[in-house]
């Protein structure tokens, strides 16, 4: 994951993604620098348009997740009604009853 963030720094910079580069953008943040996955990196991203790639990212579907995770807050607002309390701490003492005979 750091490699990827090294690789957004540097195009954010305007400077080359290269593996000297990512090199030194991992090695100025105290992380390894694995030579193996630099180089896959690298390649991977070679002729890969990182500004439409970015606004194609998963932000939308978190936005459309949000309304979803807000009827589910509203969903747990509901407290259970005090007949409910009640049978519930019945129940309770029953079991605790059970483990003591």
């Amino acid at each position: 994951m750091e490699m990827v963030y090294a690789a957004l720094l540097l195009h954010s910079t305007k400077q080359p993604i290269n593996e000297a580069n990512v090199k030194k953008v991992l090695a100025a943040t105290g992380a390894h620098a694995d030579d193996a996955k630099v180089k896959a990196l690298v390649a991977t991203l070679e002729g890969v348009n990182i500004e439409e790639a970015i606004s194609k990212a998963a932000m939308p579907i978190a936005a459309a997740a949000a309304p979803v995770a807000e009827g589910k807050k509203e969903a747990k607002k509901e407290e259970p009604s005090e007949a409910e309390k009640e049978k519930k701490a019945e129940e309770a003492a029953a079991g605790l009853g059970a483990l003591f005979g």
